[in-house]
């Protein structure tokens, strides 16, 4: 499931961009078309690079030999390092130069790609995508900034527009790309080309980018807050680490000590923040004051745990527990991306009259449709296909498709645009963070009900058990919508 497209465009640059379209042109010159495609293609590659491994994952578990820790931190790891570094990535490119630091985060992020590719054992491989998740960190908050400054009047309506395509045709193209490129076993590669596709598009990305996107940066973007930075990696850290690796151990006492200390140096990041609110914090506290900013940015990260909960387990379901092969099991990633298409387009056309409503109802559909295919794994065991399940699976994707975008606008209603560019990056971390814990998660609620086997039985049940805990992830994402604001009224200006 793709994150919103999120405006956390800076609000002033230094420099005019060199391809900027007054509102006067309607047509889009040449250099500024390429730029669009260059930063477009950066976009992709993020989008995809988030799930186009996971109708890989049992491959690459046979091929390297991983467990079920390695198998999370091959998610979970990526989604962490993405989620502790966008808002200083964000900073980055406001201080150095968006240009500058998007084509550094592209040639990281490509060269981690190459290095996932002849990985051969899961230690390698969960250190490249660790990699590949903090040049994407700093890769990605340069995108939107680049549109906004590179485009005004219609032909920046148009860019966003591609900007919007672009997200909904990642949450289908990835998944499928993952199981063809799989199934294909290209040159007896098996999986590697997943990660090997990226480095011809990223290094396309690096020449056509220094010459075609105009560089930019902020005024008054102040000091980057390295202390900042320092504590909030090393309380997310502290914190994901237990949770993905204490099963494995048998919960020591080490990782309860882990999770104490993760609290702490949590409550001295947030003392840290206070301390420096007049002097470029890192997160400008100022944000939580209104229970709507507070409540959507907790619905956020509630939406990205019980997603990345889900995604893992039913990934590992579709091919252990009804032992569909990789493309067989990208094709149900493909129902579930077409409901969530749908979903969107009706969020789209509502343009926010239902306010909290829509989402709400978003949430209790995934929840029907949730029940209705436990009910169907139930009665059907090993026998349940694809066609039979492709109403609840279309379904739980419409209700996704109905809270995204919803969610973002009334959550950032009355942000005022001062404050756009430090509320958008928190919740686009918001979003990487609950995935990462999700994915965490799953060790308590899918792996120790397998214990790491492949036996199909044994992985229905598990399965089922996961949909309980994201049913109860729901349920409170549900209530906590009762924050936002029953109509996107009084916006900020």
């Amino acid at each position: 499931m793709s994150s919103p497209a999120l405006g956390n465009e800076p609000q002033h640059t230094t420099e005019p961009p060199a391809h900027a379209i007054p509102d006067r042109s309607p047509r889009m010159p040449r250099a500024a078309r390429i730029a669009l495609v260059v930063v477009l293609a950066a976009e992709l590659m993020d989008l995809l690079d988030q799930s186009v491994v996971l109708t890989a994952l049992p491959a690459i578990q046979a091929s390297t030999g991983a467990g079920p820790a390695a198998v999370q931190w091959l998610t979970a790891g990526y989604s962490l390092t993405v989620a502790v570094g966008l808002v200083t990535g964000g900073r980055l490119g406001d201080l150095h130069g968006r240009r500058k630091i998007l084509l550094v985060g592209t040639a990281v992020f490509t060269l981690a790609s190459r290095l996932c590719g002849v990985a051969t054992g899961p230690g390698v491989l969960i250190a490249a995508r660790v990699v590949q998740g903090a040049g994407i960190a700093v890769m990605i908050p340069q995108v939107l900034a680049t549109l906004h400054v590179t485009f005004d009047g219609e032909n920046r309506s148009r860019a966003f527009g591609l900007y919007g395509a672009v997200l909904s045709l990642a949450s289908v193209l990835g998944p499928v790309l993952g199981g063809v490129l799989t199934q294909l076993d290209l040159s007896g590669l098996s999986w590697r080309p997943i990660f090997l596709i990226n480095v011809p598009v990223g290094l396309a990305v690096i020449v056509l980018g220094r010459r075609f996107v105009a560089e930019s940066t902020a005024r008054n973007a102040g000091r980057l807050d390295l202390a900042g930075m320092l504590l909030s990696a090393l309380a997310v850290v502290l914190i994901i680490f237990p949770l993905t690796e204490g099963r494995t151990h048998h919960w020591p006492l080490w990782c309860f000590a882990m999770l104490a200390a993760g609290l702490l140096v949590l409550g001295v990041f947030l003392r840290h923040q206070r301390r420096r609110q007049d002097d470029s914090p890192l997160v400008a506290l100022a944000l939580f004051r209104g229970r709507q900013f507070s409540g959507g940015l907790s619905t956020q990260l509630m939406l990205g745990l019980s997603t990345g909960m889900f995604f893992m387990a039913w990934t590992l379901y579709l091919q252990r527990g009804l032992d569909m092969s990789p493309l067989t099991a990208a094709a149900a990633f493909v129902l579930l991306a077409l409901g969530e298409l749908a979903g969107a387009a009706v969020a789209m056309k509502t343009a926010g009259r239902f306010g909290r409503r829509l989402p709400q109802a978003g949430v209790l559909i995934v929840l029907g449709s949730l029940a209705a295919y436990g009910l169907q794994i139930g009665s059907r065991q090993g026998g349940l296909t694809l066609l039979v399940m492709t109403a609840p699976v279309v379904l739980i994707g419409f209700g996704f498709g109905m809270v995204g975008r919803p969610l973002t606008d009334l959550s950032l209603a009355r942000v005022p645009h001062e404050s756009a560019g430090s509320a958008s990056g928190l919740f686009n971390t918001a979003i990487h963070l609950g995935i990462a814990l999700g994915t965490a998660l799953t060790a308590l609620v899918f792996f120790a009900g397998t214990g790491g086997s492949s036996d199909g039985a044994v992985n229905r049940e598990a399965f089922t058990g996961v949909l309980w805990w994201v049913g109860g992830g729901l349920t409170l994402m549900w209530a906590l919508m009762f924050c936002l604001p029953k109509h996107p009224k009084n916006r900020a200006g």
